[in-house]
Order: C-alpha cells, then structure tokens, then sequence
C-alpha cells in the first residue's frame, strides 16, 4: 500500500456513497470522491490507499460536468483550493439545492434496502420526498446553522477546520450561519490560545460567543409559544426551523388510536424535553411522560421546562442502562402501562444500537416515533427493531442540513 497516494487519476462516477462522497471504479477498484457529483467525470488525487478494498480520493478539476454542479456556495471549501486547504462542512455545496435532496432520498432508499432489509416496493409507500424547512428555499439553503463551532490553533489562528483534518482554515465568512452568527464570529481575531470557541444565536437575546471550559450560563429558545431553558453549552437543534418542525412532525405521526396519555410514556435521549413537550401538549394536562437523558444539566433543565405537567418527570440516565432497570423494577401495573406507551427516541448520530431495540422490544410499547440523523444508524435499528416484532407505517425525511450530506429522519415503528 502507498504506492498510489498523492497520485491523479480520471474517474468518472456513477453514484453518491453515503458521507458525503461520489463512488466510481478505477482500474476495477471503487475509489470514494470528495467534491464530485454522479454522473461526471472528473480529474482526482488519491488522498488514501492504505485500504484493499477501496481508495478515497478528491477531485481537483471537472473534466465533464454534472448539470446539477453549481459554483461552490462557500468559497473556501471550493474544488479551486488546494485539497488540505478546503474547509469541511458543506460537502454538498457544489450540488444545485434541489438535487441534494434527490440525493439523500437515494442515500436513505439504499440504506433501508441494505441495511434495513426493506424491499423497494415498501419504502416507496413509506417514503416521499426529502422534504425542505420553510425559507431555506428563498435563501438557497443558507444562512440556517444558529451554533457554529470555531478553533483555535497553537498560533491563535481562528476557524472551522480543513475537511478530514485538524488544521484550521481562515474564513471571511460562514455562509451557512444566521446573521447573527457571522456578526459576533470572530473570524479575523488571535487569540493567543489553543481550544475551541462556539457562536451561538439563540431565539430569545443576542448572539454570543462561548469560549473554551468556560462556566455555563442558561440560555432560552423559543418553540411556537412554549421557551426552554438550556445551558449555553448544551445540545438544541443547528437548524433555526429544526426545533419547531420536528416538534411538529413529532405531533403529525403519533397515531392518535394508538396514543395514550396516561401510559408509560417515555422520550428517550430527551435533552431538555423538547419531545416530552410535544407528546405532553399532544396530550392535554393528564399526560404522564418521562424524559431520559444522561447530561445531568440538561435534565435539571428537562424538569423545569415540563413543570407545568404533574405527570412529567425527568430522569437522569444512560438510555442502554436505563432501559434493563426499568424492565427488571416494573411493576405488572407499569408493564401494562408500558405497552399501552408512545415512545419517541433520538438517539445520537451512531443510532440506539441492538440492545436498546431488543429493551424496547421487550417492553413492547404500542408505537415508537424514531428520529435520526444518520440514515444507516436509522436502517440498522430498524432491522433490530423488525426482529423484536415492529414494522416502519410511517416515515418523513427533511433536509435540516442543507449543503451537507446529513439528513433528518423521523419514523413510525409499531408492533405487527
């Protein structure tokens, strides 16, 4: 190995590989492409051949292009730049906005088809199209991230980092960010230290910076008429529209036959209960519903946000523990309640995993409202979930990401 690192080849591609990166064959090896789009052909730098099975590679310059490239929407992450200079996080923004959703609808029909073990003829009642936050048209997918992480490297050179690299990039300016962002973004300042510093704009008050370990400070984002209250640092939703569509999305496939409030019902890896809310105002002042999250701050944060519900409680917990103890404590009355619950989880980018399907299987509740951001994660669970009994009815992609190869999923799993 190493004998093609750094070397050019012409490839032409002939689909979009799930990361974010064009796939084709050269020399009857599959060789993963940065910057490329299906369909095209383009000049490339083999940029890793330390595997047998396949090359990753990044493209240099378009031999012949896709209709759907469009000039790079970040111009430092442009093809123009040399490769380690291309700043990461926007590895769609060569591809026309309209395209990109095409894409992921096909990323994530792959996905459940190869991992999730569903056949064409079923995802295509479950699957419509990828579907866009309201506004992110109008502005052609920008200006949508409210929290943007910079660094800071040993010279006090501040920005995002080159893509698959820690190196850090300057910027003039962060296309993908709110105005609020890129006004306090310090993007031109030395900082004489190392570490990281987080721009945020939250719903209620200014824009602000968040600097290294410093101390929290609770922070409120606004959702419809309803505020959370949450740590500086904490976790919310990047997209300024993601907190409100999901909660809505959330609302809209909970079957309502199938939903009862007085059940054992459970958000799992809740944060500071934004899906609790959902599921609570769903269903009126009786709802008993209880969050788990294992960041202690955030369910302080998840118990004064759902303190107006005497049936909502917060717990502190790792979901793949959590889970086993409750199955072993349950009373036959809370069994009962168990399987009468709605359960929504959204768990992290690596997804739930085998054992919680297999807990959830158990407890057998009467539907799940699955939210993912990683569409094999999301295929995987729901094989694991098939063989505890439960079947995807509903499903909705939406691009919150838009410029980046990521996708939003929310899925409805109830038992056959």
């Amino acid at each position: 190995m190493g004998e093609w690192l750094g070397r050019d080849i012409d490839i032409t591609l002939t689909g979009m590989a799930h990361g974010g990166v064009a796939v084709g064959r050269y020399d009857g090896r599959v060789v993963f492409v940065g910057d490329a789009l299906p369909g095209e052909t383009v000049a490339a730098t083999v940029t890793d051949d330390s595997k047998a099975s396949f090359w990753r590679a990044d493209a240099t310059s378009v031999v012949e292009a896709s209709p759907h490239r469009v000039p790079h929407v970040w111009a430092e992450a442009s093809i123009d730049r040399p490769i380690g200079s291309r700043v990461g996080g926007a590895d769609f923004g060569h591809i026309a906005l309209a395209h990109q959703r095409d894409l992921k609808r096909e990323i994530l029909r792959d996905a459940l088809v190869r991992f999730g073990k569903l056949d064409d003829s079923a995802i295509s009642l479950l699957l419509g199209r990828v579907e866009s936050v309201p506004g992110d048209n109008e502005l052609n997918g920008l200006g949508w991230r409210t929290r943007v992480r910079l660094h800071v490297d040993d010279e006090g050179r501040i920005g995002p980092r080159a893509r698959r690299s820690h190196r850090v990039i300057s910027v003039d300016s962060l296309p993908l960010a709110t105005e609020g962002v890129n006004s306090v973004a310090p993007l031109r300042e030395n900082y004489g230290m190392a570490g990281v510093v987080d721009v945020l704009n939250p719903t209620v008050g200014d824009p602000r910076l968040v600097i290294g370990d410093q101390k929290p400070t609770v922070i409120r984002e606004r959702v419809g008429n309803r505020e959370f209250r949450l740590d500086d640092n904490g976790f919310w939703q990047v997209h300024r529209g993601a907190a409100e569509l999901l909660t809505a999305t959330v609302r809209d496939l909970v079957d309502e036959s199938l939903f009862a409030p007085t059940a054992f019902n459970l958000d799992l890896y809740g944060g500071v209960g934004l899906f609790a809310a959902a599921l609570a105002e769903l269903g009126g002042a009786s709802t008993r519903v209880t969050t788990v999250e294992s960041v202690e701050r955030a369910t302080e944060h998840a118990g004064e946000n759902l303190a107006e519900w005497v049936g909502a409680f917060a717990e502190t917990g790792k979901v793949e523990r959590w889970l086993p103890a409750l199955e072993r404590r349950a009373t036959p009355a809370e069994k009962q309640r168990l399987r009468e619950a709605t359960i929504v989880l959204d768990p992290p980018r690596s997804g739930a995993g085998r054992e919680v399907m297999a807990s959830l299987g158990r407890l057998a509740p009467a539907q799940m409202i699955y939210i993912a951001c990683d569409p094999v994660a999301l295929a995987r669970d729901i094989a694991f979930a098939a063989a505890a009994g439960y079947r995807p009815v509903r499903m909705r992609a939406i691009d919150l990401f838009p410029h980046t190869h990521h996708l939003e999923t929310v899925c409805v799993l109830v038992r056959e």
